[in-house]
């Protein structure tokens, strides 16, 4: 069995099914990791250990959760915001639309399907969470993400799965996300330190921390007046 490697892999990497690598078969009690069919618990345990000991954590949920469509989605969206709290220095950033944002994307704000790669690179994420994002637009975020990252991807899907994420859930429900909170828990006691409470985790979420606050409420000193000359408009009445 082939096995998919962490990037950045180039400009044009082939796709995990060009590569010969295909998701289990649902009701399997098999799910995908690194291009390789395993248990789902033992899958389920090595996303927690990702989450927890990996750089600046993040939870990309896309529209299916965002925009709340019923009661199943609404649960599912608390779930996952349970998983989040577990994982120390995990940050959301949200995928509410998929259009092109043009001219300029706000890569601390949101993440976008065309350059998924610039919110990732940005924010320094080296592992993270795609949830409640349609399938076709998660599998162009998830290449563009392996070819010009080194951001561990995981896919949290309720139908197939993705083959181009380093870890795929399939058919998840509530039940299944529970499970990955519970393998986070677990992990924390077993003694796994999670990359947001380590020295170096510490000072970095201080430091984006105080720049988002300064951005929030620039100094007088980083303010500028405008002091210029106003033109004055024409007047129709004017002789």
């Amino acid at each position: 069995m082939p096995k998919l490697e962490l990037g950045p892999i180039g400009l044009l990497p082939p796709s995990a099914a060009a590569m010969g690598i295909f998701h289990p078969e649902s009701g399997s009690g098999m799910d995908l990791v690194e291009g390789e069919h395993v248990p789902t618990d033992e899958a389920i345990k090595k996303a927690a250990h990702e989450l927890l000991t990996r750089r600046n954590p993040t939870l990309f949920p896309g529209p299916m959760i965002v925009w709340g469509w019923n009661e199943e989605t609404d649960h599912k969206a608390e779930l996952a915001l349970a998983l989040v709290k577990e994982v120390p220095g995990m940050n959301i950033i949200t995928m509410p639309d998929y259009r092109p944002i043009y001219p300029k994307i706000d890569p601390e704000t949101v993440i976008n399907p065309c350059h998924p790669n610039l919110t990732v690179n940005h924010n320094k994420i080296e592992t993270c969470v795609l949830i409640g994002i349609h399938c076709h637009f998660a599998n162009i975020t998830l290449k563009m993400i392996r070819a010009n990252t080194n951001c561990y991807t995981m896919a949290f899907c309720a139908y197939d799965g993705h083959e181009d994420a380093l870890l795929s859930l399939s058919d998840l429900d509530g039940s299944k996300l529970i499970k990955v909170t519970e393998a986070v828990r677990k992990a924390k006691k077993e003694g796994v330190e999670p990359w947001g409470l380590t020295k170096e985790g510490k000072e970095e979420l201080e430091e984006t921390a105080a720049r988002k606050a300064a951005a929030k409420a620039p100094s007088k000193e980083d303010t500028s007046l405008f002091m210029g000359e106003l033109e004055q408009g024409l007047d129709e009445n004017a002789e």
